[in-house]
């Protein structure tokens, strides 16, 4: 089986690209500088096309949307910028929505082809104290599209899972994290495997539970 996996030079991709590999994948990482895998700016579509036509006619058994910014942590309202939010949002949004367009031709050839889009607790309407407006509004547009994705893609065979991978302990998460990146990128795995055609469209956390939108 083949995954692709975007921004995976450090943290959470980094891991998966490792975990993925050890349960018998053929991996195909990405990162915006070449430090890992294939260079892509998730958010830049002339990267998104030549990455497509690197793969052109292969099937992709399993996308994982991973790449993100996270600009504006402890970040004063007065400090924000338009630049600030438009580097978010073309990465964390759009740049979701690109892979996914790039790729799903590839999906298409796969026998039960999965996209993961990692999104975060801080996307939910139900959990909002405040801060990281770019960072908050981002993730809950990435939950947006994962959702409907999911019943677009649905009639095709092609599920789509929305996840929160936990405060883990990373340069963007910070290091008073609830978890490691080992136990966040484990339990994603084990959510990956169990998505299907009957669950597609949710928004859970690593380790299973269902998150409130």
């Amino acid at each position: 089986m083949h995954a692709v996996v975007t921004g995976t030079s450090r943290g959470i991709g980094k891991e998966l690209v490792k975990r993925l590999q050890e349960a018998g994948y053929e991996v195909t990482g990405t990162s915006r500088d070449h430090s890992s895998g294939v260079k892509l700016d998730v958010s830049d579509p002339g990267q998104q096309a030549r990455f497509a036509a690197q793969i052109k006619n292969r099937p992709v058994d399993l996308l994982v949307c991973n790449a993100g910014v996270y600009i504006d942590k402890a970040m004063g309202m007065e400090d924000y910028s338009a630049e600030v939010w438009a580097k978010t949002l073309a990465a964390n949004v759009t740049g979701v929505f690109l892979t996914v367009q790039a790729m799903l031709p590839n999906l298409r050839l796969a026998q039960e082809p999965k996209i993961a889009i990692l999104s975060s607790q801080m996307a939910s309407q139900a959990r909002a104290p405040g801060g990281s407006y770019a960072y908050r509004a981002s993730k809950a547009a990435a939950l947006n599209i994962g959702r409907n994705l999911a019943a677009d893609l649905q009639p095709e065979g092609i599920s789509v899972g929305i996840y929160h991978p936990g405060w883990v302990r990373t340069d963007m998460g910070g290091y008073e994290g609830d978890i490691t990146v080992e136990e966040s990128v484990a339990g994603l795995i084990n959510e990956f495997a169990v998505l299907n055609l009957d669950t597609t469209g949710c928004f859970h956390t690593w380790d299973g539970r269902i998150h409130p939108y």
